[in-house]
């Protein structure tokens, strides 16, 4: 079967919304506390599951991009933050505390990147909104961390943008049906050596490799690289090393990946989000069960009002659209 780039286009942000959505009731959990309270979970567990801040924040970059073009900037994220998410209509439900701390810089009038160098700066906001970039800088890794660091200077610094640029270069070469190793090596290839993202990364693979299936990588990859001392979840180098690692455990595919994202614990929905828009721009929508396509497919705007009602496939299809006008600078 011969898979279109929208059919990746549509995989990778539908991917993302279902991990996100899945991952949701977790979040924050011990996969013992997973595993004593709900056994495996091996789909959606109430009705009331949807897309959070990662779904809504990605719809939101989605629509700067399109607006934008290669033209993105900081500024203009920034900007638009000021328009479409500073406003009483918005509750920020869900939304991590750099995109809130952001908020709050920006309303003292602040602008980039000072608005992102704050105590939060290593959070993964960044990584869970990164998938637009991937999938219109398709086969353009360096394109792709470019715009996510556009993006991510206004709540983001230091390994929160390294860890959002590693996603989006990962989810670029992805979207060509490029191998893992490649993926993998694509998001390595655009942060620096000596950071903790680079090394979390290094390490998730190393151990997802070397396990006989997702289930048996749960521990491994929590003991090695979840910071079980600190409270909060949202770490970006912790966050985007689980999804590379249990991504390598499932060997790429989709469901595998996913659950054993929303089992693995700490930021589940983060981690499912990022491991489902990899291996669903690897291998396109038809990977994705058509049961939980219909559960996402339209954004609830809880958190971010301007993209309620928004149809998460058309959006892809328009990045896709722009992807095929765009070539290497």
């Amino acid at each position: 079967m011969v898979i279109t780039h929208k059919d990746r286009a549509r995989g990778a942000f539908l991917g993302l919304a279902v991990g996100d959505a899945l991952g949701s009731p977790t979040e924050g959990k011990t996969p013992e506390e997973i595993n004593a309270r709900w056994g495996r979970i091996t789909d959606f567990l109430s009705d009331e599951q949807g897309g959070s801040d990662d779904t809504e924040y990605a719809l939101f970059s989605a629509t700067l991009l399109l607006k934008h073009k290669r033209e993105l900037s900081s500024a203009l994220v920034a900007e638009a933050y000021r328009q479409e998410i500073i406003n009483s209509s918005n509750t920020y439900k869900g939304a991590g505390f750099s995109e809130i701390i952001a908020i709050n810089q920006l309303r003292k009038g602040l602008q980039p990147p000072a608005t992102g160098q704050h105590v939060h700066s290593w959070s993964d906001g960044l990584a869970m909104r990164v998938t637009p970039y991937g999938i219109a800088a398709s086969g353009d890794p360096e394109f792709a961390a470019h715009l996510a660091l556009e993006d991510g200077a206004v709540a983001n610094a230091g390994e929160g943008i390294y860890s959002g640029q590693a996603v989006a270069a990962a989810i670029s070469v992805a979207m060509t049906g490029a191998s893992l190793d490649k993926v993998v090596q694509a998001a390595l290839d655009v942060i620096p050596k000596n950071s903790w993202t680079f090394s979390s990364i290094k390490r998730g693979i190393k151990i997802g490799n070397v396990q006989s299936d997702i289930w048996s990588a749960l521990q491994p990859l929590h003991s090695s690289i979840a910071c079980r001392y600190y409270f909060w979840p949202d770490v970006a180098p912790e966050a985007v090393g689980l999804a590379f690692g249990i991504i390598a455990a499932a060997k790429g595919k989709f469901e595998e990946a996913v659950l054993g994202a929303v089992n693995l614990g700490r930021d589940t929905d983060t981690i499912a989000a990022i491991a489902g828009a990899v291996c669903g721009a690897s291998q396109g929508m038809q990977i994705i069960p058509e049961r939980w396509i219909k559960r996402i497919g339209i954004s609830r705007g809880t958190c971010i009002s301007t993209v309620k009602g928004m149809n998460i496939e058309r959006v892809a299809d328009e990045l896709s659209n722009l992807a095929s006008t765009w070539s290497k600078p």
